[in-house]
């Protein structure tokens, strides 16, 4: 995929596709002379977005991603332990699976990544295609429209959800006070609850091939490099295949909880977070 985006789009609320077609940029124009129309110009030709995503491969993608990638890289590809993959420019150049699958094939052991020789080609076809499709859904947004279609969640029952899971790091009172206010639809704060991200500084370990522990805040880190900002204010660089990285997993509990969501659960603690008004 030809890396020309200058800048991805991270949502709040989960993309949903809004018919097969392609938005034009402009009408066609009628030509001049031979009166040849002047061809159209898509979105996608215009971002530079390559050929478009294999919907039925990542469609059959996401659960393998889900299963083998996600802990790392967050439920949708956009960051979690591991770098996010929806600005990686392996996962922006790749095609068909043919950059992106040797490095799942072999891992990154210096990076903390391991093999996965028992996925398939297959398989890692439909899960780079999956890739491919978030990082269309984040940068073109002729593709996407937010919907609202929350209409279920019983409060009661979240605050249960709410006191029964998430007090031993969230206050209704303290952190999450008006919390319902920021969120200006209810599906916005169903799919942060559901895709957590991470905000603010991320603090990191980086192991040096001589066995050297350093310590501080991310500065850059993804495929290529890792920068690192210590204590005493010194940044250093270093290739990130040379080097591991341990960054601690400040959603640790909202990711075990993933797995444990019932439809009703999302929905109603959905509901009860929106009256922290």
């Amino acid at each position: 995929m030809v890396c020309v985006v200058a800048a991805l789009v991270c949502l709040d609320a989960r993309p949903v596709i809004a018919g097969g077609q392609e938005p034009e940029l402009r009408p066609q124009a009628a030509g001049t002379g031979q009166g040849a129309a002047r061809p159209q110009r898509s979105t996608r030709d215009f971002l530079g977005l390559g050929a478009a995503p294999d919907e039925a491969a990542a469609k059959l993608g996401e659960p393998l991603f889900q299963a083998n990638c996600s802990a790392c890289h967050g439920a949708a590809a956009r960051g979690g332990t591991g770098p996010n993959l929806v600005r990686s420019v392996l996962v922006l150049h790749d095609e068909k699976g043919e950059e992106i699958g040797p490095v799942i094939k072999a891992g990154r052991p210096q990076g903390g990544m391991p093999a996965f020789t028992s996925l398939t080609d297959v398989q890692i076809y439909d899960i780079a295609e999956y890739l491919h499709l978030q990082v269309e859904l984040a940068a073109n947004r002729g593709l996407y429209k937010h919907s609202d279609t929350m209409t279920s969640g019983d409060v009661e029952k979240g605050k249960a959800f709410f006191a029964a899971n998430c007090v031993s790091c969230h206050s209704a009172t303290g952190d999450l006070a008006g919390v319902g206010k920021r969120f200006s639809q209810p599906s916005a704060m169903l799919a942060r609850i559901a895709w957590p991200s991470a905000r603010g500084p991320r603090q990191a370990t980086v192991t040096t091939p001589a066995g050297e522990m350093v310590k501080g805040t991310l500065v850059k880190y993804d495929d290529f490099e890792t920068t690192l900002k210590a204590g005493t204010g010194a940044v250093t660089s270093w290739p990130t295949a040379t080097i591991k990285v341990e960054i601690p997993d400040k959603l640790a509990g909202h990711r075990a909880l993933l797995p444990k969501y019932s439809d009703d659960d999302l929905h109603n603690l959905t509901r009860y977070l929106m009256t922290l008004q």
